[in-house]
């Protein structure tokens, strides 16, 4: 992004955080900016999979019991549920469990290993229809032994929360790794221009996208690869057990930060037809790239 009068990166969510505010030369935003930042310090430490002391772990060892949760953890778990209904089980947050054992358990601070009692339990895996929330009441119960990842959720809502504390400044920008909400115009006036990273060409873009008042986010087989040199990757479908093939990136284009993250995992996992017609369906944009470089997109990603 370009520069603008205030600019803060921060290491957060296991990428770089960086917070764009235009038009703001006497430091009236800094409050904002650090209240933006807080919220991804705090959604990172309630709902990580990688520290076992965060909320999200505890609900993990309390099988059967409806729990009391934080409005943090229960409305991205909520809005996750919803997807995972809405996809059919293509996108499912109930796969800590089998992405733990493919390797992907190392927290991105220390590299820590993370080892959770839940990798060594037997049985099929849990999917999304094993857990139950009660909005009234902000409970969640689990089922079954599982672990939640909140990867393709929290992250964007995280974005949000930040960009609601941005709002009375209208021009900012937010990015997240590359996930990021456009507020208002750019540096140079009209909407934001994003380029979008081309899956098979390190440091080239496949398409420049203008978009303001928009969150866009991409999931790609390239950003975490299995670890030790393994075939595959850290999206997942659910319905097989194993890495997404049929798609190498995934754009999305959507109101809402948390919205467009999620739907860009799931029409990951779901390919290039049923992917674009869930995006159709659900009223937003995206850009769908084939590991063969097939495009597909909705007909209204150019308006």
């Amino acid at each position: 992004m370009n520069t603008a009068a205030s600019v803060r990166t921060d290491v957060l969510m296991g990428t770089f955080v960086t917070i764009d505010v235009i038009d703001s030369p006497d430091h009236r935003a800094d409050g904002a900016v650090e209240r933006a930042f807080g919220w991804f310090r705090q959604i990172e430490s309630i709902c990580t999979r990688f520290d076992e002391r965060s909320e999200l772990c505890r609900l993990s060892s309390q099988i059967g019991v409806a729990v009391p949760v934080s409005d943090v953890l229960f409305e991205p778990v909520r809005f996750a549920l919803r997807v995972a209904e809405e996809t059919g089980g293509a996108f499912d947050p109930t796969m800590g469990r089998q992405m733990a054992a493919m390797g992907f358990n190392r927290e991105h601070r220390s590299g820590r290993i993370v080892q959770n009692s839940l990798e060594a339990v037997d049985g099929p895996p849990a999917t999304y229809r094993d857990v139950t929330i009660d909005a009234e009441r902000k409970t969640i119960m689990l089922h079954r032994p599982l672990l939640l990842d909140l990867g393709a959720v929290a992250k964007g809502f995280a974005i949000d929360m930040a960009a609601r504390e941005l709002q009375p400044f209208e021009n900012f920008a937010i990015d997240a790794g590359g996930d990021l909400y456009l507020g208002g115009h750019g540096p140079r006036g009209g909407p934001w221009s994003i380029g979008i990273r081309h899956p098979r060409r390190d440091r080239q873009i496949i398409d420049v996208l203008r978009v303001s008042d928009k969150a866009i986010c991409t999931s790609g087989d390239y950003e975490r690869p299995e670890p030790d040199g393994r075939s595959g990757h850290h999206i997942l479908d659910p319905r097989i057990g194993s890495s997404a093939t049929t798609l190498a990136s995934a754009t999305v284009v959507a109101p809402r930060a948390m919205f467009a993250d999620a739907l860009a995992t799931a029409a990951f996992v779901m390919g290039p037809i049923d992917g674009l017609r869930l995006l159709e369906r659900m009223n937003v944009e995206g850009l769908l790239v084939t590991p063969s470089l097939d495009r597909y997109e909705t007909a209204g990603l150019r308006g």
